[in-house]
């Protein structure tokens, strides 16, 4: 019975999706943010041309942090909109299906995100991550409709 039970572990250490999994467990430091227009393909650097965010990626957590440019200390009720507007974080356990990446969100800057299911699209190649948002209404440019948030990240040394 013991050979069964070890074989039957070995099958689901090597199985493709957890393997996929553990290339993911990392650091990731954000390298590129832009957000499409579904229907108009406009791109937009919704986070300014050079936002900062890390990833953190353990075998059972999913976070992430991501903040534009340009941000100072909020001092007005105005700047304060303006940093909510300019970042993002949400955290919580995940999952890896084939490309599909999905985060069961417990903690998020918007309280709206908590309890959902994010699912993200990834791929690997060297030290680089990419991942693209399934389609979502914008949260800060309406009039964009639905889009797709697409990120580029590579593994911090």
């Amino acid at each position: 019975m013991s050979r069964w039970l070890i074989l039957a572990i070995m099958a689901l250490l090597y199985s493709p999706a957890w393997a996929q999994q553990s290339e993911l467990v990392g650091v990731w430091k954000l390298t590129a943010f832009v957000v499409e227009s579904v229907q108009t393909k406009e791109r937009r650097n919704n986070y300014g041309e050079k936002p900062t965010g890390y990833l953190i990626i353990t075998p059972e957590r999913f976070t992430a942090i991501i903040t534009g440019e340009g941000r100072k200390p909020p001092q007005t009720d105005e700047d304060r909109l303006f940093s909510f507007k300019t970042m993002f974080a949400y955290t919580g356990h995940y999952r890896v299906e084939g490309d599909r990446l999905t985060t069961k969100v417990d903690v998020a800057w918007n309280e709206a995100w908590r309890g959902t299911d994010q699912v993200r699209f990834f791929r690997l190649q060297d030290d680089k991550l990419f991942i693209e948002s399934a389609p979502l209404p914008s949260l800060n440019y309406p009039e964009m409709g639905q889009v797709r948030g697409i990120l580029e990240w590579e593994r911090s040394k």
